[in-house]
Parts: C-alpha cells; sequence; structure tokens
C-alpha cells in the first residue's frame, strides 16, 4: 500500500479562534493555521509529538523512508532486543505490535528544516519533552501492554540514549510523565493476581504484585528511583494505572482500575482517594482512563470523566481541584511537640 501524505506540521492559532468564536464571527479554517514545514517524502509521521521547552522544534515519531537504515544494531543499550539478522525488535507480546524499526526526527518550527534524532528497533509511542530543560526527549515502547523496556529518553542531537527506568522481566511499566526538571513519574502495575498459568498473555509472571509496584519516580540526572505510593492490598482498586505529579515536587497524583483518582503527599507519604468515578462503571461505561494531570501551579488536577455527561458515556474534561487543607501545609524534618 502506498504511504500516505504529504505530512506537515500544522500551528493552529487558539488564541484568535477562542476570541473569533466568542464574537460568532468564524473565519474560514485555513486563516487560523500556518504550515510550520513538511516531513519528507516516504516518511510516514505517526501523530506522536512533543514541543520542545524553548517552543522552536518539535520531536515526532516516523516510519518507512529511511528509519533504521543506519541504525546500529550492536549497540548495547538496545542490542538484547534485537532479533538476530534483522533491524526490528524480537516479536513481544500477544498483540505483536512491539516491532519497528521505527524513528524520532525534529522540526525546525521556523525553516521547517527536518534532522534526525534516532532510530530504535522498537515501536515509539508517547513522546514528549521536558518543558524545563530543552532539547530533552523521553518516549516509550509502545506494545499496547508490558514492553520489555517501557521508557527511554534520548536528546535532540541524539545523544544519550538509554532506558529511564531498567525493567525487571517481571515489572510492568506504564504512562510515564515528564512531572519536573529532573524527574519522571512511572506507573509500575500490580494489577493481576498471582498464580497465573505458564501461558498467560504477557507472562504470568508480570504484575501480579509479589514485587514492588506503585508510583515511581526516577530522577533523570542521579538515576535513582522511589516507590512513593499503591493502593492497599486487597482495595478492589488493584493497583494505580496512570500517574503526574506536580512541578514543585509536593503532589503525586494517579488513578486506579476503578477510575478512582488518588493524591499523594511526597513529603509525607500520605494517599487520599480523592473522586471517584466508580459509579460510571457500575453504568456500563467502557474500560478508560481518568489520567490525571497536575495544573502549573499545582492546585488542580486535570481528569477525564463521564459524570457530567446525560449519557454517562462521553468523556468530559474535568478540574479537580487539591484539598485546601494540603495546600496550607508546612513541612518540618521533626515530628510535632
Amino acid at each position: 500500500m502506498a504511504p500516505r501524505g504529504p505530512f506537515q506540521v500544522v500551528e493552529v492559532n487558539l488564541g484568535k479562534i477562542f476570541a473569533d468564536s466568542a464574537t460568532g464571527k468564524m473565519e474560514p479554517s485555513d486563516s487560523y493555521e500556518r504550515i510550520c514545514g513538511t516531513v519528507p517524502a516516504g516518511l510516514r509521521a505517526a501523530g506522536d509529538m512533543g514541543l520542545d521547552a524553548d517552543e522552536d522544534y518539535v520531536y515526532f515519531k516516523v516510519v518507512g523512508g529511511d528509519v533504521g537504515k543506519n541504525m546500529d544494531l550492536t549497540n548495547p543499550v538496545y542490542s538484547q532486543y534485537v532479533q538476530p539478522g534483522t533491524n526490528h525488535a524480537i516479536p513481544f507480546g500477544p498483540r505483536g505490535l512491539s516491532g519497528g524499526p521505527t524513528g524520532l526526527r525534529s522540526m525546525n518550527l521556523k525553516t521547517g528544516e527536518v534532522k534526525t534524532v534516532v532510530d530504535v528497533p522498537f515501536m515509539i509511542g508517547h513522546v514528549q519533552t521536558n518543558p524545563w530543560v530543552p532539547r530533552e526527549i523521553v518516549f516509550c515502547w509502545e506494545t499496547t501492554g508490558k514492553a520489555p523496556q517501557r521508557v527511554w529518553t534520548v536528546m535532540a542531537d541524539g545523544t544519550g540514549l538509554r532506558p529511564v527506568f531498567p525493567e525487571a522481566v517481571f515489572d510492568w511499566v506504564t504512562h510515564e510523565a515528564v512531572i519536573t526538571k529532573d524527574e519522571v513519574a512511572i506507573a509500575i502495575l500490580a494489577h493481576r493476581h498471582p498464580g497465573l498459568p505458564p501461558d498467560a498473555p504477557w507472562g504470568n509472571l508480570v504484575s501480579t504484585g509479589e514485587h514492588p509496584s506503585g508510583v515511581g519516580i526516577v530522577n533523570l540526572r542521579t538515576h535513582e528511583m522511589r516507590i512513593i505510593g499503591q493502593v492497599p492490598i486487597g482495595d478492589p482498586g488493584h493497583s494505580i494505572w496512570h500517574v503526574n505529579g506536580s512541578a514543585d515536587g509536593r503532589w503525586a497524583a494517579a488513578d486506579d482500575f476503578q477510575f478512582r483518582l488518588w493524591v499523594i503527599d511526597r513529603h509525607t507519604g500520605e494517599m487520599l482517594l480523592l473522586a471517584s468515578m466508580t459509579r460510571i462503571v457500575k453504568t456500563g461505561m467502557p474500560a478508560d482512563h481518568i489520567h490525571p494531570t497536575f495544573s502549573a501551579d499545582g492546585t488542580k488536577i486535570e481528569i477525564q470523566s463521564a459524570m457530567l455527561s446525560p449519557n454517562g458515556h462521553s468523556l468530559n474534561i474535568v478540574v479537580v481541584p487539591m484539598p485546601r487543607s494540603w495546600i496550607a501545609r508546612n513541612y518540618g524534618d521533626h515530628a510535632p511537640e
């Protein structure tokens, strides 16, 4: 099948859209758009994209074209995952979506110039940038489930490619998020019961709760990781699922498999159930996630919810405020007398 294209990066002027919408005088759609550049012929852009901290470059996933032709398959950082004699990863998982090669490319938003960042032998997903550190990229190995090594980082010039959190075979890591200038939050799942059959999808020892799990915070500079919270043992939510954190380092947030929102005080380790969408699950809403994200000032959390929809099904963007008592907290190194 011939590749679709050409693919372009388009800037949309939301300020003008909102202003014209408020006055009821909308213009043709192209009056709100600027074409920043066109992806070279043969490359297929897949939609995963991150904007650099300086807002002068975007980084995006590509397939086809010259992707993988110059990849160093002897690089020990991923050579263990490569099928001998090929340039793609060893097939992994029941859905067979782990292979590559795929690549990251950058585009200069002023000139439209496209450059290679890196090519890897697996399927790239979740391309994001560090909002505080220019040219720093975080992405994942996408399998739609567990990956052999989920979270990766690389600089825009292709240097520094490495796993963010080196995984054990029993770790199921997902939904990484850059939360501070030095930190990435990850979810280490524990949503399956021990004693799975040997032929269980994704492996029978993965995400069973027999090993450490929960909200992990990884320091990009020191490479250290700390687990700071997990739903209680026996809780119907089974495990945290999607994670985030406030930019000031005070809070972390996570949802679980019962569509509930938890918040964690990173100073004290206290974990609080902040909101619940369980009613929606009981009324037949299909499995989806509320996927929390903190506001820039750390006082609010944005989630997805169907609780405001008349049909109890359509998802809306909803803002949940942090507890005022938590925001007012002061911390010391000693317990109060």
